[in-house]
């Protein structure tokens, strides 16, 4: 099913952080936890309209343009802002809920790294309120974005554990937004691979931004933080290694490419957009361990800035060498560049 809707002039993205191959493993292995992460987002999927004028009408109401960060607790329903936990203005205090407290603290650091890195203003560039939601569903194993705000579930404790213990997993999703935002990338094939690409850029950029790493020593995994003990040493991509975050019985084998000669063809996870992002990714990664990763954002930001709905990889490729060719020209980034990003992209095959 896809996994987008017809939005005005551009899409909105229902996008989950487990991809729908990792689920159908699990529910195979017999994991009774995907197989009920999977119905409710059928129920999501299936009621998406009523779900979307929910999440557009219910919740406090905050002055716009001030970027501030909202934690409502759907107490294990699927409703969405059921209760206003912690409100930047009137209940900035911590509640000693780990989901509510960890959410509130990450995303405001994604909203601080977006404006001190990126000079971005919350998602939009406009000051959006950063709307979401926590204990979503009956042990929900999952994560997504969708009608301008994050949903976490609380998974099982055993397989996967609460999706807010991820500062990448929140980055991610809130990532999603920003390209919402901007390129509107579709959910398909490989514009969707983008749109989970720039994602994961959000998502590992922000997290090395907080814990003060640079490229060389950051681990570039995406989502271990939420593997429970019986996937310990796991995570859901690797961005350094695409192809190896994960191998066992009961999440299969990470099918991930790190270069264009095995891009994936099928029509299963949307055309690949889960899967082939790991091509990007591996571009982004070899581009930020020459320049750094905060040089490499800045390119691929603005890159992003100038893409449209249907972009495809190569033509990604050339907006993010144009990118690099300006920011450096103005001295923003290496002189040196635009030739360590076509360097990149040559070692995946696109050139």
């Amino acid at each position: 099913m896809n996994n987008f809707t017809k939005a005005g002039s551009g899409y909105k993205c229902f996008s989950t952080f487990i991809p729908p191959y990792v689920l159908d493993s699990m529910a195979k292995a017999g994991i009774k936890e995907a197989k009920s992460t999977i119905i409710q987002s059928q129920y999501f999927r299936e009621n998406r309209a009523e779900n979307s004028k929910k999440m557009g009408l219910l919740g406090a109401v905050v002055p716009a343009g001030r970027a501030y960060v909202q934690v409502f607790d759907s107490q294990n329903t699927q409703d969405f802002q059921k209760e206003l936990k912690r409100d930047q203005e009137k209940k900035p205090t911590p509640t000693g809920d780990e989901a509510v407290d960890l959410t509130y603290d990450y995303v405001s650091k994604d909203r601080d790294c977006l404006k001190n890195e990126l000079n971005r203003n919350s998602l939009d560039n406009n000051g959006m309120d950063l709307i979401c939601n926590v204990h979503y569903g009956e042990n929900y194993g999952n994560a997504f974005w969708y009608n301008g705000q994050i949903t976490l579930g609380d998974g099982d404790g055993e397989i996967f554990t609460n999706f807010a213990k991820s500062l990448d997993v929140i980055a991610h999703e809130l990532g999603h937004g920003i390209v919402e935002n901007t390129a509107k990338l579709v959910y398909q094939d490989q514009s969707g691979a983008l749109n989970e690409h720039f994602a994961d850029v959000f998502g590992t950029v922000i997290t090395q931004w907080v814990e003060n790493h640079d490229a060389d020593h950051a681990d570039w995994l995406i989502g271990d933080e939420i593997m429970g003990a019986d996937l310990y040493g796991e995570a859901l991509r690797c961005m350094s290694e695409p192809g190896t975050a994960y191998d066992n019985k009961l999440l299969g084998k990470d099918p991930q490419p790190a270069h264009m000669k095995n891009i994936y063809t099928g029509t299963g996870d949307n055309g690949g957009v889960h899967i082939n992002s790991g091509i990007m990714n591996k571009a982004f990664y070899l581009t930020a361990v020459e320049i750094e990763t905060n040089q490499a954002a800045r390119i691929w930001y603005n890159a992003l800035l100038n893409l449209w709905p249907t972009a495809n990889f190569k033509e990604a490729f050339g907006e993010i060498v144009k990118a690099a060719q300006i920011l450096a020209k103005n001295n923003s980034v290496d002189r040196d560049a635009p030739q360590r990003v076509r360097a990149a992209f040559r070692e995946v095959g696109l050139s």
